[in-house]
């Protein structure tokens, strides 16, 4: 991991006690190592158990999704991820009956995360599970933490009466009966997938979203074949049958072939079929090309099915994510990517509740807000599966959707196929996930009400990932992606849009100066340690509750911190940056990064960001106290104490 990225302090509360942990974490697959990951960086005490004797081997999820892949770099681990020279997929190729002869013919091909998207990764990142799964295995040991193996849940309960501290009993065992062991924990987190024990035990059921299911044979191996676009992802439909193809690392190949389904007329979920079997059907599929297997790495069978849990947890102290929650089909990539962003969700809001910073209550919005996404997830999945099941594409109609035009139907309305294929791709590419408004994610019916709430025109949406943008670094002149600056901390991410410094002066120092009032976000999270940081912290000086950057609407050559900057802002001087990069998005804009965000190029506005990067607040950049009460507003409605004082809204 980069230095640069890693945490220089942690503040989690281990206790003493041998067997007290802050949580205890059933399951190394994504949702669990990546939970671990977070917390175990923010200093918590970690129990960790997986019932397989080693990480993943073979086969599993293998799709890394652009906003995912933002998302460890933003934690450090792309580096190594990339370091396994995993395969990428740029474009889509389709592939379907040749309507005069026998055989298929590539119908039409189109970009996997299209340009309209503005992602900084457009393309899916293919790798075995295994290879990622021990990228997170590998951050945790720095930390301290082992995932204890081969290792079960066998029972747990929750009481706050025998421990209020500590209100989470949890029995486990070796998977072969050597040993058992009780602990107490904070909190427990079922990743099992979907056959979770914990989800048992809760009695809590499963919906299922469609009745209809699937069994698929899937194969990793190296293939030998003149079809020309083996190193593609590839939906292939012919008569004899559908497979979809994934590219892989080191020349590898992955073939998801459809055994049965339940409109078959003899449908039964248990079938199954050989190695063997699903190769010939290969063979057939792909006529008249060829294709025989120079080895096979892994194979399976299985059903799949649209599933969804009714309840993420029942007390907020045990609590469930990736496939304990949701079951859907392989095709769209999304298992291993929606694992992790339910995991990312639970962790900083756990860190929160446990440093201090917000009310117990914020813990409900895990389930709120990740098992919508879920039912997005389901209802997408119903649609995905249904558009690559229609008639091949018209060129014209590839062509429009990849390019982004509108090519309106001749009622006016945009053609279905290009509205679909826009929701699906930046769907499937993870930048299409979006909140609803509560305490986090702003709306009209926030309690936060100041008029320099929602300036106008800005373009940005609460409860939406935060829009990429490039700036100057003002210390060093490194040109750098501006979301990317601060790390996965567990912190709010501040971003101070000052505008054109001559006209903003004012409107920065009182900025500045208001946060030092009492009761304000800013002087209430204080660390406690505040006289002793190193010079060196960069992001959290003042409170791992937030983190500050300021964006000045000017070439970086006439930016002066000491002189542009208050003390207080200045303090982040690695956070101090120039919006002078020109972006192909805002061509003539002055000052692109204020321009696609909406804010006024010469006023500014401050953007609160969540620490899973989405945005929750938007407000102008105002003289006098205005700006910090909204923001007191805005942070009182999930904060564990009264923020601001009555004061004269602006």
């Amino acid at each position: 991991m980069d230095e640069s990225m890693a945490p220089s302090e942690r503040i989690g509360n281990t206790g003493s006690e041998s067997n007290k942990y802050d949580i205890v974490i059933i399951g190394a697959g994504p949702a669990g190592l990546l939970l671990s990951t977070c917390l175990a960086r923010w200093g918590y005490k970690i129990k960790h158990i997986d019932n397989r004797p080693e990480p993943t081997k073979t086969g599993r999820a293998d799709g890394i999704q652009p906003r995912s892949l933002d998302l460890l770099r933003n934690m450090g681990l792309k580096p190594a991820i990339m370091a396994h020279k995993p395969a990428k997929v740029y474009e889509v190729a389709f592939w379907d009956p040749i309507p005069t002869a026998k055989g298929i013919q590539r119908t039409g091909t189109w970009a996997s995360c299209p340009s309209f998207i503005d992602a900084r990764y457009p393309f899916t990142t293919l790798l075995h599970q295994g290879l990622i799964e021990r990228v997170f295995i590998a951050d945790l040991e720095k930390n301290g933490v082992q995932i204890q193996r081969p290792w079960t849940i066998t029972g747990f309960k929750t009481d706050e009466t025998i421990d209020p501290e500590f209100p989470v009993e949890v029995n486990l065992e070796h998977v072969e009966g050597r040993a058992k062991e009780t602990v107490r924990a904070k909190y427990l987190f079922s990743g099992e997938g979907a056959r979770s024990f914990v989800r048992e035990q809760l009695k809590i059921g499963i919906k299922h979203k469609d009745p209809i299911a699937h069994v698929w044979g899937v194969m990793d191996g190296v293939v030998e074949t003149d079809f020309p676009d083996i190193k593609m992802k590839c939906t292939i439909h012919s008569e004899h049958g559908s497979i979809m193809v994934i590219p892989r690392e080191n020349s590898m190949v992955r073939l998801y072939i459809q055994i049965a389904s339940s409109t078959d007329k003899d449908w039964n979920p248990r079938k199954t079929a050989t190695e063997e079997e699903v190769q010939n059907s290969a063979k057939k599929i792909l006529q008249p090309y060829n294709i025989k297997w120079e080895r096979v790495e892994w194979y399976s069978v299985y059903p799949i099915g649209q599933g969804i849990a009714d309840k993420y947890t029942l007390d907020h102290r045990v609590f469930m994510g990736g496939d304990a929650c949701h079951t859907h089909s392989p095709k769209a990539g999304q298992g291993m990517n929606t694992a992790f962003l339910d995991a990312l969700n639970l962790a900083w809001k756990i860190h929160h509740v446990e440093a201090g910073f917000a009310d117990r209550s914020l813990l409900h919005s895990y389930e709120s807000e990740r098992k919508l996404i879920a039912e997005n997830l389901l209802n997408f999945d119903a649609k995905y599966a249904a558009l690559f099941s229609q008639r091949p594409p018209a060129a014209k109609d590839v062509a429009a959707a990849t390019e982004g035009s509108s090519n309106k139907a001749s009622e006016g309305e945009e053609n279905q196929f290009i509205k679909t294929f826009k929701e699906s791709c930046e769907f499937t590419s993870g930048y299409g996930v979006a909140y609803e408004p509560n305490s986090l994610n702003w709306s009209p019916s926030h309690p936060a009400k100041s008029v320099v709430i929602n300036p106008k025109g800005n373009k940005l949406r609460t409860g939406r990932i935060l829009i990429n943008s490039n700036v100057t670094r003002v210390v060093d002149a490194n040109v750098v992606h501006l979301e990317q600056e601060i790390p996965v901390n567990g912190s709010f991410r501040i971003y101070v849009f000052a505008g054109n410094p001559s006209l903003t002066s004012q409107a920065i120092n009182d900025f500045a100066q208001n946060m030092n009032r009492k009761n304000t976000f800013f002087t209430t999270y204080l660390r406690p340690d505040i006289k002793t940081v190193s010079h060196h912290e960069r992001h959290n000086p003042h409170s791992h509750f937030f983190t500050f950057c300021t964006i000045f609407a000017s070439n970086r050559s006439n930016i002066e911190i000491s002189r542009d900057v208050p003390k207080l802002l200045a303090r982040y001087r690695d956070h101090v940056y120039a919006d002078d990069i020109w972006d192909r998005r805002a061509p003539n804009a002055k000052a692109a990064a204020h321009a696609k965000m909406g804010l006024d190029q010469e006023k500014g506005g401050v953007v609160v960001v969540r620490p899973d990067g989405y945005v929750g607040i938007v407000t102008g950049l105002v003289e006098g106290g205005g700006t910090v009460d909204a923001l007191n507003e805005y942070f009182s409605a999930f904060c564990s104490k009264k923020l601001g004082e009555a004061r004269a809204q602006l």
